[in-house]
This record gives structure tokens, sequence and C-alpha cells, in this order.
């Protein structure tokens, strides 16, 4: 299976400024999460940034990038950017990888670019067990519902599925979705003349456009842990401890 990683790169971040610069044990965040990537499957990693100075720190250690516009409100729009610059295949599987990933399994890319080769939805993405009730109660942590063939039913930041009976709470039912995803180029290019939708304005959650078009996102478990993201200084030094 052919599929290019497409790692959208935006220098500016309201919770931590310039977070993919900074330093993890003597390399920039962007790094390690690019050589994550390309120890997947993928025949192509493209880092997609708006900032010379990505650009260049991604350039010294040997990635290939691609500068796109400061205006890109989405990653998936970064992306659709980088699909016209360098003219690629609509056919193409395209997965996009955040660039504060600095601990992501390379098999779990694997793992979304095939269920979305052999799934007859349009996306595809995953999710991992939500293992405590702060987790599931965190606006922060995105939930997840899915069918029994992985059809995506509805993605939130409010605590879903929600048990009317206190003594029906379970764990097990309860999943946090992994901002990671898989599309053909052609469905990037269709998402971009979607219309926002009112679920999408309220939650800040672009994948429900998706979803309020009545296409179907495939939601999978994680095959391999994932680690954490960095969002704010306190997950930098978690992810610096973790690894020492």
């Amino acid at each position: 299976m052919d599929f290019s990683v497409i790692i959208p790169a935006r220098y500016a971040s309201s919770r931590l400024p310039a977070k993919l610069l900074k330093d993890i044990h003597g390399k920039p965040l962007i790094q390690l999460t690019y050589e994550n990537v390309i120890n997947s499957g993928a025949n192509r990693v493209i880092i997609a940034t708006d900032d010379k100075r990505i650009e260049a720190v991604a350039n010294d250690f040997g990635a290939l990038t691609c500068m796109t516009d400061e205006y890109h409100t989405s990653g998936t729009s970064r992306i659709a950017q980088v699909l016209e610059v360098l003219d690629i295949d609509d056919d193409e599987i395209i997965v996009n990888v955040q660039g504060d990933e600095p601990m992501l399994n390379p098999s779990v890319i694997d793992q979304v670019a095939n269920n979305l080769e052999t799934s007859p939805m349009q996306m595809a993405t995953l999710c991992e067990q939500i293992t405590n009730k702060a987790q599931y109660f965190d606006p922060n942590c995105v939930k997840v519902v899915f069918d029994k063939v992985g059809k995506a039913l509805y993605f939130s930041r409010a605590a879903i599925p929600f048990f009317r009976e206190a003594k029906d709470f379970d764990l097990k039912l309860c999943f946090k979705h992994v901002g990671i995803y898989a599309y053909r180029a052609r469905f990037i290019k269709q998402y971009l003349t979607m219309d926002s939708s009112s679920y999408e304005q309220v939650e800040k959650l672009e994948q429900l456009i998706v979803l309020n078009e009545g296409f179907d996102i495939h939601v999978a478990l994680v095959c391999a842990s994932i680690g954490h993201s960095v969002d704010t200084q306190r997950d930098l030094d978690k992810v610096r401890k973790e690894l020492s």
C-alpha cells in the first residue's frame, strides 16, 4: 500500500508559542514527530508549514517541506494547498499527522492508512480507551461514539455517551478521539467546498463538517501507544520526562 504523510506545522500556538521548535533532549519537537513518521510505511513524508523558521529547522534534519499560506484555519486546509503545490494524484491516500506528536508509534500511522484502504468510508481516524472520569469529563478530551462497523456517530467535547443511571457508568464504553486522519487526496479537495455546520462552530471540531455533509468516518481503537501530544508547557514537561 502506497500512502503519503503530510504534517501540518503551524508556527503560532495560543497555549504554547512556537511549540514545534521547543527543545526535547537536543532535538526540536517537530523533528521527533518526523522521525516517528519516517519509520512508518509511508513512501513520502512532507512537513507543511507557514513559517521560515520551521522550514529551516526541518531542512536541517533532512525533511521535505512545503511552504503554505498563513491564513489556514485547519490542518486539512493546509494539506489541501500542499496537494495543489506538489500536484499529488487524487487517488493517493494522505495521512494527516499533527506536528506535536513526539511519542506517536509508527504502526499507528500504518493502521489508519490501511483502515481507509479497506473501508468504503471517506475518512479514517482512531481512538483510545478513556481510563478515568477526569478525562471523560474534560472538554479538552474529544470523545467519539461509533457503531459496530466502526462508523463514527458523533464527536464531542461533552461527556458522551451520557449515562442516565449512575450505576451504569462504564469506562469501557468511553473513547477518546486520536487526532490522526487518513483520506484520499480528492476528498480533501472536496472537504474545502463543504459548508461549516452549526455543530462544528460550537464544538470547534472540523470532523463534524464531514458528518454534517453525510459522509462516513471510520473509527478504530489504536493498535499501539500514541503517548502525549504537546499543547501546553505541562505537556512538554511530561514528554521531556518520559523520553529522558
